[in-house]
């Protein structure tokens, strides 16, 4: 017998919850530490079941990974992106250049670690799998230049990324063929966000 899933009206409110939880989190402090430690502890209970992300927004693409915005604090002060790698696909060496929290909901990846090194980035020599419930912390100051790959041959990877600004519209870096630093902007994967606040069903299923 199938699995039930949820709606997406029903299942999308661990995300609006965290969105919540989030946003009052930044209001309340703008330390690092406090924001990572805060911050790992609530995206730990979103990625505890992964009913709630709608199936558009876990969709691989076959010319490489995807990035959905899942959601943008209209201050820009964080933004919760889904990413998802096909078998095989993998990012490029990049940076971030503000806090992150990055948390596997779905398969497993691989992490390489690289650091800068006067005008150049090289690999630190240190990989490390993360898989279904994992989380790990970026920026400046912790580590900020890896590469992620899908860690699975057969099947999609997915996991849910926590940032310090609007990540999508953040002028970062990452290198090219050659091995050249060059600046980049990702963008996103799709011109739609989740419908977050439609309680409708639920309110009129209160009322009946």
């Amino acid at each position: 017998m199938q699995a039930h899933r949820p709606t997406p009206a029903q299942g999308i409110a661990p995300l609006r919850d965290f969105v919540v939880a989030m946003t009052r989190l930044v209001e309340r402090t703008h330390d690092e530490r406090a924001l990572l430690a805060d911050g790992r502890s609530l995206l730990a209970a979103l990625i505890a079941d992964d009913a709630w992300l709608a199936d558009e927004f876990a969709e691989p693409g076959a010319d490489g990974y995807r990035q959905y915005l899942l959601h943008c604090d209209p201050l820009e002060r964080f933004s919760v992106v889904s990413f998802v790698w096909g078998p095989g696909q993998r990012t490029p060496v990049h940076d971030h250049t503000v806090w992150g929290l990055v948390g596997v909901l779905r398969g497993a990846e691989r992490c390489t670690e690289y650091a800068p090194q006067g005008d150049r980035v090289v690999a630190r020599g240190l990989e490390h799998t993360m898989t279904r419930g994992m989380i790990e912390a970026v920026s400046p100051t912790v580590g900020d230049w890896h590469v992620v790959a899908n860690a699975l041959a057969d099947r999609p990877s997915v996991s849910i990324h926590v940032y310090g600004a609007n990540i999508g519209a953040v002028r970062r870096h990452r290198l090219d063929d050659a091995g050249r630093i060059v600046d980049f902007v990702s963008g996103y994967s799709s011109p739609r966000v989740p419908n977050l606040w439609d309680r409708s069903e639920t309110v009129r299923a209160a009322v009946r």
